[in-house]
């Protein structure tokens, strides 16, 4: 019988009075972003909005909760955009949608930061869940000024990354969001090296790791290496793709465990529990695989959402998983 656990990957929107609040403290250029040094006034209101993104997930029922990414600014670019030895360019568009991030340049060596740690410090919550960006896509997202050379910037992202896990708390779950391998997928040449990549960062920690892809399909010859990484499960986006997600699966198999994103991050319209369990046997009616656990969550980042739908979701992705509970 698979494990259904209810989660998200994360990002969530800022509440409406933390906007308020922060657009006061910090302003409102493109200087005035999260640097990694804001004063106690900002890090008091973060950590209100911290404690109150975890209380709405564990009053949703969510299996494992995230910090929410609330300071993250650039969106998954974050922790290179608050690191010494990375400058800030240009605003550039994330992905293919209409929000930008600051292009951080990577001007010298990428150490620990111990940002992100900080952050999941401040949770005060069991069954605690990390994410990062996966190192493919963070390395996608930045210019490299100083390691000259693609694979050897990919491969010191992987140990940037590896070095932050180190520092992290206890966590049950690591989600690595890897959309580039969507959007921007790498060539024949660098396929085997992303895995690799995407394997180094799981090594450093002792938690089920989940390599979270979404905005389409993962193309099949990158998929099928990517099954060459030692993680605990593989993230599909069944909102965006849903055909050819099941045909990685199916033709390449997967991992014993799976995240299904099955609530859509990007739309307003809040999927009902009893519709998120029956693309749940979907799935499982569609696939030739026996899952030990199934990560119900949705398919992106959920700070697209306003605030009251992001809230909407939460609570039906935890209402699901205890109606197939129920139903088990």
């Amino acid at each position: 019988m698979t494990e259904l656990v209810a989660t998200t990957p994360g990002l969530y929107p800022l509440p409406d009075w933390a906007k308020d609040e922060l657009s006061d403290l910090k302003g409102h250029q493109k200087g005035d972003l999260i640097a990694g040094d804001e004063g106690p006034e900002i890090v008091d209101a973060y950590d209100r909005t911290r404690a109150e993104v975890v209380d709405a997930q564990v009053d949703a029922g969510l299996d494992s909760v995230v910090e929410g990414q609330l300071r993250w600014d650039d969106m998954l670019a974050h922790p290179l955009t608050i690191h010494e030895n990375v400058e800030t360019g240009g605003i550039v568009r994330y992905y293919d949608n209409n929000n930008f991030y600051r292009d951080p340049q990577v001007r010298g060596e990428l150490t620990p930061s111990g940002d992100v740690a900080a952050e999941l410090e401040a949770v005060d919550a069991d069954a605690l869940q990390a994410v990062l960006p996966g190192p493919y896509s963070l390395a996608d997202l930045a210019t490299d000024e100083h390691y000259g050379d693609e694979a050897d910037f990919l491969d010191a992202v992987a140990d940037y990354l590896a070095g932050e896990i180190e520092a992290f708390p206890d966590h049950e779950t690591l989600f690595l969001l890897e959309p580039s391998l969507v959007e921007n997928p790498p060539d024949d040449d660098t396929n085997e090296r992303a895995s690799a990549a995407i394997d180094h960062v799981a090594e450093a920690t002792d938690a089920d790791v989940v390599a979270h892809t979404y905005w389409g399909a993962v193309p099949e010859k990158t998929y099928a290496h990517l099954m060459d990484a030692d993680v605990d499960a593989i993230g599909f986006d069944f909102v965006t793709e849903t055909e050819d997600a099941l045909y990685n699966i199916n033709e390449y198999g997967t991992k014993e465990q799976v995240a299904l994103g099955l609530v859509d991050g990007g739309n307003t319209l809040v999927e009902s529990p009893e519709t998120i369990r029956d693309r749940v046997e979907w799935v499982d009616e569609n696939t030739h695989t026996d899952f030990d656990r199934a990560y119900v969550t949705s398919n992106t980042e959920l700070f697209y959402l306003p605030v009251n739908k992001f809230e909407d979701k939460l609570q039906a992705l935890g209402d699901a998983a205890a109606l197939a509970e129920v139903d088990a």
